[in-house]
């Protein structure tokens, strides 16, 4: 239980962190404007479980066969590379928003679809796979579909009432530092592993 209790919360603070300002939050902000919440969060929830179910089954396959001291070197360096690909941040072009302001058929279907295929290679997928390795696969997939969809639950309240971004150089440099905290972290548990 209490693996599963780590899992649980380290990949809920980890995606949680890593989905703010992210492209797929931003998506959730267009929709909440274009489609009421409930429908949004719906379609953001089946979308985000489906793809990180897939995720942690990479991932628990991977821990199952790589040396647990390996996957942690292997982790901190791209936990560190999802620090840098945080502060370089994500945009919602403008093609992206076009289709999220006209989706026409169901709201759930459209936001699922469109959230599914943004979220397929994204840092918050890698991230999952990632902490599938070190923590394994139903606390990780849980923990992670949990605090994204609570992440996008954020920008659709702050899409729908106040109308504007929270201060995107604050959230970039506390997500990347987060990032950098567990890579440090996996790194040095690989390295003395390893000795």
């Amino acid at each position: 239980m209490e693996v599963f209790l780590t899992a649980l919360g380290v990949s809920f603070a980890v995606i949680f962190v890593a989905e703010l300002g992210d492209k797929s939050q931003l998506m959730a902000m267009t929709f909440a404007t274009r489609f009421k919440p409930i429908p949004v969060l719906i379609g953001i929830t089946a979308a985000t479980a489906l793809v990180h179910l897939v995720s942690v089954g990479v991932g628990y396959f991977l821990g199952a066969t790589l040396p647990t001291d390996w996957i942690s070197l292997i982790a901190g360096v791209a936990f560190l590379a999802f620090g840098a690909w945080t502060l370089r941040g994500d945009k919602l072009t403008d093609d992206e928003k076009n289709k999220a302001e006209r989706s026409t058929g169901s709201a759930i279907l459209a936001v699922g679809g469109a959230f599914f295929l943004a979220e397929l290679g994204d840092k918050t997928m890698l991230a999952t796979i990632t902490l599938a390795t070190q923590y394994g696969w139903f606390g990780t997939w849980l923990g992670s579909t949990i605090g994204m969809v609570a992440a996008d639950a954020l920008a659709i309240l702050v899409g729908r009432m106040l109308g504007k971004h929270l201060p995107e150089h604050i959230i970039k440099w506390g997500a990347a530092a987060l990032f950098a905290i567990f890579g440090i972290w996996l790194i040095a548990e690989g390295v003395i592993g390893l000795s």
